[in-house]
């Protein structure tokens, strides 16, 4: 698995790292909104951050867990996961 990360993915890291449930397309729909409104806190990112990592086996950096946002964290995630971190 080599990404790329999507809105669908990582509604499902939420749900099963942190118990947050977002759909995907409100994730899409409202792009600028941040974690804190989905309902996410910093302890369930670190969560979803970890657990990425896992999946794609590569370590993703620190400015993944600093992401304020859905549409960040992906384009965070994704460049990250195609330069190779």
């Amino acid at each position: 698995m080599n990404g790329p990360v999507t809105y669908e993915e990582l509604a499902e890291l939420m749900r099963s790292c942190a118990g947050v449930t977002a759909e995907p397309a409100t994730m899409s729909e409202r792009p600028g909104s941040t974690f804190a409104e989905f309902g996410l806190d910093s302890l369930g990112l670190l969560g979803v951050v970890s657990e990425l990592e896992r999946r794609y086996k590569t370590p993703l950096g620190t400015d993944l867990d600093q992401a304020k946002t859905p549409l960040d964290f992906i384009d965070i995630a994704n460049s990250q996961l195609t330069s190779g971190a």
